[in-house]
């Protein structure tokens, strides 16, 4: 325990390895990090970049690489931007069944699609298995209401490869070759209780004896506007069947909004080919912008596609009985493939188009099809340096030279980022991993201003809607390329997901990991009044305040060398504290409300919606995520203090900010001695006090708020060290939270809101194979309460909380979240790094035993090792045996077309590690690269 703040100290982030971080502050330019060879937190800077690197450099210097990209979401429909109903209810005003025929406002969506940056076009797939009622052009799957366990998407697709420029980009599908089963998804899932489980796509039969098409999709670029698409499809069914292959070009509506919206752009054929009588190229045109062509190799069979026109306007005819402004409308295409109907435009002119490909396929076999779209240069020549003019015209030999070079180019890139020592499991993990999160980019364009105003082409919305969500947000503007948490499920950004995602996309493209937690903390995204948006769907929702943490791994990750970054976040997140102090501290006393904190129904209470008259929830979690704001912005100020020296009195502010509330929380009852555990308080109005008794992550979000000092020479920091020195003199309380080793034991000293000894009593608690240990992560809720339900009465009304290890049986939230039992990666990180961060500073002096029963005594820095493995567990299989996450399904995990497809869930049944949730949240369930790449591993 201290008596004085340290004669000298640098703060270090918590959860990365002794030498990781930034080297101290001094009167010196601080160089890179210096990484620890066991245990890298990014990539070594090779003496010969790949051709990945270099292409990140050009962007970085003005080079378009990453002007198209996969920004095109899986879903538009039911989302917020869509919804312009009284009621707020999103998912019945713009259904699945109107997303054919009914142009969207604000997006696109659109299968293993690509676009430009500001979505001006959309290049995708649609498919036809010659028996379903409607082309596949998107992913289906139950709204909110519809599924037992709230929305669910009902296909299998997979994100397979990537890179930070998406000069290589692969996606795969497997399509049933019978009638896709809508109804039967429906209604089965319709009639099942939450009590059951979902019925999924693979329940239906569809895929029994391989009936199905294996679609493979592959992006390469030639050029930063040279872009090859490549359709493989193979029949892994007993016959020979038929697949229709329409690769799509059409354009988003800007036209239809404004009174006068300008010139509308124009996709019209080209002239027909000689020997096969069709067109094979598409022109794009978009005023003031250089023309696109997209150009048909043929098949096989030396056929070429034939070109198909319609309009990306609504079918108003046939949804609301109003006539058409077009015979062509947005479901032509889609008439005319499934029904012959004369719905294209024979003048081969339109803003929406498909290139269709039909094709006979044998049990076994395979068929490639292949389109490019190229911009026409200016002055008409090469598009780039790396494009010559055959390359940039021609596509056969050509696309297929550029598809091979840049998979080749992938694996050199990836062979840099994983450690040489990961098993050849855990490079597929963690490369497969990144490919989602780089196919989740996506546009974002919503205006909340317009959209709560109504546009001048169409009726003003009903005022009540104002009412229902977002009224208060009337600044935000965006019309940006966001990371999503998932881009069916959820392809709206949410905050405190980007921050994880930018940690984990840190380690392949830095820069854009900086440029996204730059974004979310713009002027156009946060309030005036300092909040930060939560998501689309209630902006103004309370989500843990977890981005400085997110910027501070993100600057050591790319070696600790952007202050700019660093100062142009600083004030913004400032502001953003001040809020929190200004808002969620209802007693001042540096005990803070919050609200539900992303957690969803972790708590007997919805968090978000408690009355004021019938009391104030004092939470656990909150308290501590403030305590650790403020250790993340001490951290930040000392860094930025070694180039100016005004932010020393900041760092001295948020030394002292940090004590008070680890003091609050120690000291004003969210602690219980007795359980040796964290708990929320509900004060009621009548004066009494209600400890919520629940072990659960809110209890153990106080373990996370810790950080690492350095003990070297701090030089120009004299008045931080001296202020600080007075200000524990002055309230000896506090120095609870401050610990250092003797000066002989070792080189680092530790703040936490947590104690040492009081870490082993808690962890000494809770990791039994009965209580939060479970065989793949930290349990969110202890499994001593699946006989030990927690149970409170709040104003007449008796509240539960027990253990339900797998899908949600509450309705809060819409029934589609879990956090009273699975495994959620993201807090699970959290809890690593700052084990780490403890054992960095105390090493061996503090261990346990571990799991609790085994005999096992291992320091905190093995502990967390072990359960780093217990995550990355989840996607590993032993023997050839079941993935855990997808061991529920044989067929998934074990049949060789699907083994090695990984499925990223939202989270993880809590006894046998079964994926649930979101099926595609490679968002922070991606973290598991970053424990991939970041896993200690003994020496060689």
């Amino acid at each position: 325990m201290a008596d004085s703040l340290p004669d000298s100290a640098r703060a270090t982030t918590p959860g990365l390895p002794p030498g990781s971080g930034p080297t101290a502050p001094g009167p010196a330019t601080p160089g890179p990090a210096t990484p620890d060879p066991a245990h890298p937190t990014h990539p070594a800077q090779p003496t010969h970049p790949t051709a990945e690197r270099r292409r990140l450099t050009e962007a970085a210097t003005g080079t378009p690489w990453r002007d198209w990209g996969p920004y095109v979401a899986e879903r538009g429909w039911g989302t917020v931007r869509e919804d312009y109903s009284a009621d707020g209810d999103a998912w019945r005003f713009f259904p699945h069944d109107h997303a054919r025929s009914r142009t969207y406002r604000w997006n696109e969506d659109g299968m293993a699609a690509f676009s430009d940056e500001q979505q001006r076009w959309c290049l995708g797939l649609a498919l036809w298995n010659g028996a379903d009622p409607i082309l596949k052009e998107r992913m289906f799957g139950l709204a909110g209401p519809e599924g037992n366990h709230g929305e669910d998407v009902k296909e299998y697709w997979w994100y397979l490869d990537g890179t930070p420029t998406h000069a290589w980009q692969r996606w795969r599908y497997h399509y049933p070759q019978a009638a896709f089963p809508y109804e039967q998804l429906i209604e089965v899932n319709a009639a099942r209780s939450k009590l059951e489980p979902e019925f999924e796509l693979v329940d239906t039969g569809v895929f029994d004896d391989g009936r199905y098409w294996v679609v493979t999709v592959d992006y390469a670029k030639a050029g930063p506007h040279d872009l090859v698409m490549r359709v493989r499809v193979e029949n892994a069914g007993p016959d020979t069947a038929t697949i229709h292959v329409l690769p799509s070009l059409w354009f988003r509506n800007t036209w239809s909004w404004d009174l006068d919206p300008g010139p509308k752009p124009q996709l019209r054929a080209g002239e027909p080919d000689a020997q096969n009588g069709t067109a094979s190229t598409i022109t794009a045109s978009i005023p003031g912008r250089p023309d696109l062509v997209l150009r048909a190799h043929p098949d096989a069979d030396g056929r070429l596609p034939e070109a198909l026109f319609c309009e990306n306007e609504t079918n108003r005819a046939l949804l609301f009985d109003e006539p058409n402004t077009t015979p062509y409308p947005k479901d032509g295409i889609n008439d005319h493939v499934v029904d012959g109907a004369p719905t294209v435009n024979p003048e081969g002119v339109g803003t929406k188009s498909a290139l269709h490909y039909r094709a006979e396929i044998e049990p076994g076999g395979a068929r490639e099809f292949t389109v490019r779209l190229t911009q026409v240069p200016d002055d008409g020549g090469p598009a780039h340096p790396d494009t010559d003019t055959e390359v940039g015209t021609a596509v056969g030999t050509a696309a297929d030279t550029v598809l091979a070079a840049r998979q080749a180019e992938a694996d050199e890139f990836y062979a840099e980022v994983v450690p040489e020592a990961a098993s050849s499991q855990e490079s597929r993990i963690a490369r497969q991993a990144f490919a989602g999160l780089l196919w989740s980019k996506q546009f974002f364009h919503f205006d909340v201003r317009r959209w709560l105003d109504g546009d001048p082409t169409a009726p003003p919305p009903p005022p009540e809607r104002k009412t229902v969500r977002n009224g208060d947000w009337r600044h935000l503007s965006s019309h940006d390329v966001i990371l999503m948490p998932d881009p069916w499920e959820y392809p709206w950004f949410a905050a405190w997901d980007l921050a994880f995602h930018c940690v984990t996309m840190a380690h392949i493209d830095p820069e854009f990991a900086k440029t996204q937690l730059i974004l979310i903390l713009r002027e156009w995204y946060m309030h005036p009044n300092g909040q930060l948006p939560a998501y689309e769907w209630n902006f103004a929702d309370v989500n843990p305040p977890i981005e400085a943490w997110a910027v501070l791994r993100v600057f050591e990750i790319d070696g600790g060398r952007d202050f700019t970054f660093l100062g142009r976040v600083f004030h913004k997140l400032l502001m953003n504290f001040t809020w929190w102090t200004n808002n969620k501290d209802h007693g001042d006393n540096n005990l803070f409300e919050g609200g539900f904190m992303g957690l969803d129904n972790i708590a007997p209470l919805d968090r978000s919606t408690l009355p004021p008259e019938v009391g104030i929830l004092e939470q656990a979690d909150s308290t501590a995520w403030m305590a650790t704001y403020a250790l993340h912005l001490l951290d930040m100020a000392l860094l930025l203090t070694s180039r100016d020296p005004a932010y020393e009195d900041v760092a001295t502010k948020f030394f002292e900010h940090f004590l008070t509330i680890a003091a609050s929380a120690n000291d004003a009852g969210l602690w219980d001695e007795e359980e040796a555990f964290y708990f929320d308080v509900l004060h009621l109005a009548d004066g009494r006090d209600v400890p919520m008794k629940v072990r659960s992550l809110v209890g153990l979000v106080p373990v996370t708020a810790s950080l690492v000092f350095e003990r070297v020479s701090m030089g120009h920091l004299e008045e931080f060290v001296a202020r600080g020195r007075s200000f524990l003199e002055r309230n000896p309380g506090y120095r609870e939270a401050v610990h250092i080793r003797d000066p002989g034991q070792g080189t680092k000293s530790l703040l936490a809101l947590v104690a040492p000894e009081r870490l082993e009593r808690i962890l000494s608690r809770i990791v039994h194979s009965d209580r939060m240990l479970s065989p793949y992560g930290i349990r969110s809720i202890s499994a001593w309460h699946r006989e030990h339900p927690f149970r409170v009465e709040v104003d007449g009304v008796e509240a539960v909380v027990d253990y339900e290890p797998g899908e949600s049986t509450s309705g809060l939230f819409g029934g589609n979240s879990n956090w009273r039992g699975p495994v959620w990666f993201p807090l699970n990180t959290l809890i690593i790094e700052s084990l780490r961060s403890y054992d960095t500073s105390l090493g061996e002096t503090h261990t346990i035993e571990y799991p609790a029963g085994s005999g096992e005594i291992r320091t905190l820095g093995q502990v967390a090792d072990d359960l780093a493995g217990r995550l990355i567990s989840l996607f590993v299989s032993v023997d050839g045996g079941p993935r855990p996450a997808d061991a529920r399904y044989p067929l998934l995990s074990t049949d060789p077309r699907w083994r090695d497809n990984i499925a990223f869930y939202e989270y993880f049944h809590g006894d046998t590690g079964q994926g649930l949730g979101a099926s595609h949240q490679t968002g922070w369930t991606a973290l598991v690269a970053h424990l991939i790449i970041t896993k200690r591993r003994p020496a060689r």
